[in-house]
């Protein structure tokens, strides 16, 4: 858009100049040759009124002659006296353009005309001008005056004037395609703010607004897709408050059922049936608690993680069952440079993902847990965490075991394992990067998988979100906790 609108303005006002331009030069060239016509016509008359008297006597030719001689110069026209017997006084001796004198006496048709007392100007056909001025009372009849102009004594200043000209023509061009810049700028710079706003509510940040900026059209849009922005948080909103009504409700009628399943396995007579039942009881009561809890969970987009800090926390809470494996656990997550064009949150070490905590902690449980479960004890492992190139946040957990079994898929599959399991640990790894707008990927031979999220802008004054806390281990976490009568 802005080089076509500085190609449009360019050629616009090329077209303008060029309209106004040429009848200028045109103009001033026709100014300079008047000019110089009008100086030669005064000098002939000048001369005519001069050398009248002294015409009267031949006695007093030669003063004739040196007042002729006198307005003669260098880049001065050329002046000459045409007498009544042909000869000529001056420059040329009479075999000028004008004034032909041969053996016979014979002069030009110009010079009769001018003998018949006639004052004219007129254009030979060798270029330039001529100016001839009759003189009267001259003893052998006639005289006349006659002053030569060049073509370069004739349109002198001509070229100085064209350049002025074109100087002034550029300029205008030139202050034509800056205010053209200028204004373009502004209609890029707000049709690029208005996509930046639209890629952010693509991409789950209703909080997203347009500031309205250039010509009303495109304010007119801003204020629009604000308005949209604010129609689609108010129905999420509404659709995430009866989501909640629901989840209050369907807690309510399975109070019940659950109390009275419970009641069932402590009624049972066999002890060990009755603590297996009561314990899926109470994995069934957790499950319905934490659906419940999600639902209560605000809207994606406004919920955020540290990667960094849930990376450290995860990391200590795994470290005491690494180390009764055998196992050496490395954190690298003590910081994470920002980008130049995300805002700083609370130090350089923030690295904010629009993930909830809950979920990314999940999603590096899930590989890590893999690592404990399908690598030979004493297996190191590593979490890293780090930024790439493109500015955005990379978690990686990598192990020094044998890899992946043979003809194991390089992106896990839901539900597909090479180890014995059910395979929903990396699924639950992937869909948490790919929801969030990131990237999974997965390699074998030593196992490296790396989850890519991107970086959540923090509007200003938004504390630090704080990473889901859980009580470190004590003994592996995969044995379930007694359930109590």
């Amino acid at each position: 858009m802005r080089r076509r609108l500085l190609l449009l303005t360019a050629a616009t006002t090329a077209l303008v100049l060029t309209a106004l331009l040429v009848p200028l030069t045109l103009l001033t060239r026709g100014h300079a040759a008047d000019r110089a016509t009008a100086e030669a016509t005064a000098r002939a008359q000048w001369v005519a009124h001069a050398i009248g008297p002294a015409l009267a006597s031949a006695a007093e030719r030669p003063t004739a002659e040196q007042t002729v001689a006198g307005v003669n110069g260098d880049g001065l026209p050329r002046t000459s006296l045409v007498l009544g017997d042909g000869s000529v006084v001056g420059p040329g001796g009479g075999r000028g353009a004008g004034a032909k004198a041969g053996p016979d006496g014979g002069v030009s048709d110009a010079i009769r005309l001018a003998r018949t007392g006639r004052a004219f100007t007129y254009e030979p056909s060798t270029g330039g001008r001529q100016v001839l001025v009759p003189v009267h009372g001259a003893a052998d009849g006639t005289a006349v005056v006659q002053v030569t102009l060049t073509e370069r004594q004739l349109y002198a200043g001509t070229l100085t004037s064209w350049l002025v000209l074109a100087g002034i023509g550029v300029g205008l061009v030139l202050l034509g395609l800056l205010l053209a810049d200028r204004l373009g700028a502004r209609l890029v710079g707000a049709t690029r703010g208005l996509a930046r706003t639209a890629d952010r509510l693509a991409a789950g940040d209703l909080t997203a607004r347009a500031v309205p900026d250039g010509p009303p059209e495109l304010r007119l849009v801003a204020g629009e897709l604000n308005r949209l922005a604010g129609r689609i948080d108010e129905l999420l909103r509404a659709e995430r408050e009866n989501a909640r009504e629901n989840a209050a409700d369907l807690a309510h009628r399975l109070r019940t059922p659950v109390a009275a399943l419970r009641l069932d396995a402590e009624s049972l007579r066999d002890a060990r049936e009755a603590r297996r039942i009561a314990g899926d009881v109470a994995a069934l009561e957790r499950s319905v608690v934490d659906v419940i809890r999600r639902a209560r969970l605000p809207l994606r987009g406004a919920a955020r993680a540290d990667l960094a800090a849930v990376a450290r926390e995860r990391g200590a809470f795994w470290r005491p069952l690494a180390e009764d494996q055998g196992r050496v656990l490395s954190v690298d997550a003590v910081g994470l440079g920002r980008p130049p064009h995300h805002t700083p949150h609370r130090g350089a070490e923030a690295a904010p993902v629009p993930v909830p905590p809950d979920e990314l902690s999940a999603a590096l449980d899930a590989l890590i847990g893999n690592v404990l479960d399908h690598t030979p004890h004493g297996t190191a492992f590593r979490i890293t965490v780090e930024a790439t190139a493109e500015g955005h946040a990379q978690l990686t957990v990598a192990d020094d075991g044998p890899g992946f079994p043979d003809g194991y898929p390089e992106a896990a599959a839901r539900g597909t394992s090479g180890g014995g399991s059910t395979g929903l640990g990396i699924d639950i790894a992937r869909r948490t990067a790919e929801d969030a707008g990131g990237s999974f990927a997965i390699a074998g031979g030593p196992t490296r998988v790396t989850l890519t999220f991107p970086l959540a802008e923090t509007p200003p004054g938004t504390p630090a979100p704080t990473p889901l806390r859980k009580t470190p281990l004590a003994e592996k976490p995969s044995a379930p906790p007694e359930p109590t009568g």
